[in-house]
Order: structure tokens, then sequence, then C-alpha cells
């Protein structure tokens, strides 16, 4: 597996990383049994992708855990844990409290069954809970580093409802954080000028999510999803094909030529580190992880997505 500097945490991890949760969630989201899920994680260590990034949320914290049995030290785990209240609107601000943060963490070393998780991540903010997480959980973070359950602190947005990265954007100007998760791919580059810009000079690391969701994996979602762009102005429609809309970017129009850009567009962006991806299916994996180490895509196809995209800030692509 070809690696990557995370940032100054200087950790080397992966490019192509394991995501555990998304729609499968290591196949638990398709019925998959928890020891099948762990076996898709003992795959991804064999092919070489050492960085491992789960939730509380996910329930893939136990999978990972039977997964990394025995082989701890081969791994970077990267795990997230939520702001607010179980049963809670994430957009709300019925907050956990510093002492429920760090109960949280107890809970999510136990299902992992380590003593440590190389990153913690405060999961989902939205940007008016930004100060909430500053002021009463970044603390109980930080204790937690001291104590050694933490090696580097980061935080994750929440794409789907914060696609202009307001959240990071404000964040990323204090040096709390080590690592952030960003949404970037290429019917929504912004990542690109409000997140990458600032992590390049902070020496942050990143980790890539939304790099391929149901819009660029789904072609009939893909369709409509740019007809909807279409409609609504975001996009000129004389600039696309619409039976075939990235088959430029993917030299052709087949599924899983598209699937191969959208990851490898985002691979080879300036500040991108680690872009995630996620399946319960072994040989998924593997063709996704040899698409994220494959080259850069042709340089004209890539100034037409950005004639086409690069001003888009309000899709995400799930």
């Amino acid at each position: 597996m070809e690696t990557v500097t995370l940032g100054r945490t200087e950790l080397e991890v992966g490019v192509a990383g394991l995501g555990c949760g998304g729609h499968s969630r290591l196949g638990l989201g398709y019925g998959a049994s928890t020891e099948a899920a762990g076996d898709v994680v003992r795959a991804a260590i064999d092919m070489g992708m050492n960085f491992i990034d789960t939730a509380a949320v996910y329930g893939t914290e136990e999978a990972v855990g039977l997964g990394i049995r025995g082989r701890r030290d081969e791994v970077v785990i990267s795990t997230k844990l939520p702001i607010v209240q179980p049963g809670s609107s994430v957009l709300g601000d019925h907050f956990v409290s510093g002492a429920e943060y760090a109960s949280g963490l107890e809970e999510s070393l136990r299902r992992l069954g380590t003593d440590h998780v190389d990153i913690l991540h405060l999961h989902g903010v939205m940007p008016d809970q930004y100060s909430y997480c500053v002021v009463e959980l970044l603390p109980a973070m930080l204790r937690l580093q001291e104590q050694g359950k933490v090696r580097f602190l980061g935080l994750t947005e929440r794409f789907i409802y914060d696609p202009q990265h307001r959240m990071l954007t404000r964040a990323l100007q204090d040096r709390h954080w080590d690592v952030v998760m960003t949404g970037f791919n290429v019917l929504n580059p912004s990542a690109r000028e409000r997140v990458f810009s600032l992590t390049l000079e902070k020496n942050v690391g990143t980790l890539i999510m939304f790099a391929v969701r149901r819009a660029l994996s789904v072609p009939a979602a893909l369709r409509s999803l740019i007809e909807e762009m279409v409609g609504d102005g975001l996009i000129d429609g004389a600039r696309i094909d619409h039976d075939d809309p990235l088959g430029f970017l993917a030299g052709g129009g087949d599924n899983a030529g598209v699937i191969d850009a959208a990851y490898r567009f985002c691979r080879h962006e300036p500040g991108a580190h680690v872009v995630l991806t996620g399946t319960g299916k072994v040989a998924h994996l593997r063709q996704n992880a040899a698409s994220i180490q494959a080259g850069p895509l042709d340089p004209a196809a890539l100034a037409r997505a950005q004639e086409i995209f690069g001003h888009v800030d309000s899709v995400s692509g799930n």
C-alpha cells in the first residue's frame, strides 16, 4: 500500500483507509455478522490498509476489535464519539457533557479491545455546535490524551448539512486539531479552497469522506442529481452529456469507470491524505483500494471538471 504522512501527527498511513460507516458498515448494514465484518477488517490489513476509521454510532467498533486482535501494532485506529445525547437530533443542542464524552471513550476502547486510540474525533460537528465543543468537550479530550488513551485529536464535519465547510473553516483557525475529516468529491470540490488551503498551511492531517457515495456509484442517481443541479442553475446543462454526465472524466460511460475516476480525483488532490472507502465485500474493497492507488486523471478532463463543478458547494453526492 502506498503511504502518506498524516500531517503533523507524522503517522505513516495508507492512502486508502478502511471506512467502517456508510450504508455498508463493513457489511453489517446488509445483514452480515460481526464475525464476517471482522473478516473484512483482517483482509484490509492483509492488503496493506493500516488506517481504520470507525465510530461509536456506526456499531462497527466490535467488528474492528475482532479484526485487529493480535495485530494492534499494525494499524492506526481512528474513532469518533457523538457530541449530542442519544436519541436527540444531531443538529440540536442536547449535548453530552465532558464526563459523558470521556465515559463514551471507555466503552469504545472496550469494544475495540485496546487501551488507546490513535485519533479521537468529535463526530459530525455543525457550525453552531463548535463553540460548545471547544469549551466543554475539548478539555475532556485533552485529559484523555494526557492519560495516554488518545494520541491525537480530530473532528469531523456533517457534510450533508454543511457542504460549504463552515464548521471546518472556523475550526481550522484554532490549533487544537491534528486531523480533520472533510467531504470532498468531483461534484462538490469546495474543500479545495476552504479546507485544504488551511490544512496545508497548518500541517493538519485530512481524511476524505464522500469520495464515492450514492450519486457516484448509482448511475440513475447521478443522472437525477445532475438534472437537479442544472434545474437549480448550479451547472450549465449545455456542458454535460445528460446520459453519461461523468463519461469525460472516466474515459467511458460504465459505472466502474466513474467510481474509479471519483476515487482517483480525490487521491491526487493536494492536501488530501487518506481517502476512505467502505464495503462489506473483500473483492470490492480490493478494487476500490486499487483505484485509490492508481495514477492521476487526465489533466484536460480535470480542467473540464473544474469548469463545470468547481464553484459548486451545495451538494454532497449522498
